[in-house]
């Protein structure tokens, strides 16, 4: 009844937030005396396998079969149910990306196995293992648990910390065969874009963000440039002339409102909040946002809240730790300015 987790790659590494999903597969290990089982599928296989065993896998299940070389969700799930229905591992534990949902979904589905999702702790009762996740925009939280053999759990971001073994050490080494179900694979890969220079939201210790105040920028736009496409220019410019500056010396990842978002200042991808990213920095500095209730469901587990704005009656203010009335155009090179200084000495 070994604990299996799953290792979620891209171009044969091992994403870091992986290694918080062993940290929580630790907990409910050692509280069932079992063993953790790293599953890894797709390039370089073996040696992201053996990097598992530095934090606490026992075990590892390899493919290496060039239908899971990339990740596709049919073969994916379909090798995942096969792993879970043969070997009836306890819990099933991964990280709540866009694959790790999907996939945890798919083949709990398959499993008739329950699933408790986006968790930020987890315990055992009675036998029973208990997930903590937020509900109602983060106010409350509300614990959940499953009825069946097997229980699937993705959990927040940066919620469980990965945790070196004290003796880490190569894991035992199991290979699989993919699960042929070419014919229901509904998509090819040809290749893959990647953005350089960008900090990934999700992963980010640090998170800079700005709203609808970005429109406020004191600049002038170019001549034949007027309403709404003013505002566009101005927040476009306030992004990347004055947030950007800041995450740089940060080293920050640059997020926004969804109200940012849907003016379009900036891309959707940068969107925290319910529909968008659910964010758990160390460190959130909000510019320019209000703090409407679907932005705080994505940052309200924020270690620590800055909140730079205006209106001293702005809703962020009640959630932040440090708060500054005023202009964002103002504070943030100022706060840029110092931040440099500190950091050069």
């Amino acid at each position: 009844m070994s604990v299996f987790v799953w290792i979620e790659t891209f171009e044969g590494r091992a994403l870091s937030s992986s290694w918080e999903a062993l940290g929580a597969a630790r907990s409910i290990a050692e509280a069932k005396a079992t063993d953790i089982t790293a599953l890894v599928f797709g390039e370089n296989a073996e040696s992201i396998a053996g990097a598992a065993g530095q934090y606490g896998a026992a075990n590892a299940i390899v493919c290496t079969d060039e239908l899971v070389r990339d990740y596709r969700l049919e073969s994916y799930a379909a090798l995942l149910s096969d792993l879970v229905a043969t070997h009836r591992p306890s819990a099933v534990v991964a990280v709540a990306s866009n694959r790790g949902r999907e996939l945890l979904a798919s083949a709990a589905a398959d499993t008739d196995s329950g699933l408790i999702s986006d968790v930020i702790d987890l315990r055992l009762e009675d036998g029973r293992l208990i997930g903590t996740r937020p509900a109602y925009a983060g106010k409350v939280l509300m614990d959940m648990t499953a009825n069946t053999a097997t229980t699937f759990v993705t959990i927040r971001g940066r919620a469980f910390p990965p945790v070196a073994a004290e003796n880490g050490a190569e894991p035992k080494l199991e290979s699989a065969k993919a699960v042929a179900v070419a014919d229901a694979i509904a998509t090819e890969i040809e290749s893959f874009a990647s953005e350089l220079g960008k900090v990934n939201l999700a992963d980010a210790a640090i998170i800079v963000s700005g709203g609808r105040g970005m429109a406020n920028n004191p600049k002038s736009p170019p001549d034949g440039i007027s309403g709404d496409d003013a505002n566009i220019w101005k927040a476009k410019d306030g992004y990347e002339n004055t947030l950007r500056p800041l995450a740089n010396v940060l080293g920050a990842a640059v997020g926004a409102s969804r109200a940012a978002v849907d003016a379009g200042y900036i891309p959707y991808d940068h969107q925290v909040g319910q529909t968008g990213k659910v964010v758990n920095p160390d460190l959130y500095i909000a510019c320019g946002i209000s703090g409407a209730i679907q932005h705080q469901a994505g940052m309200r587990g924020s270690k620590i809240i800055v909140a730079i704005n205006k209106d001293a009656e702005a809703p962020i203010f009640k959630l932040a730790r440090y708060g500054i009335v005023g202009d964002l155009y103002e504070v943030v090179p100022a706060l840029t300015a110092a931040l440099k200084q500190r950091l050069a000495n």
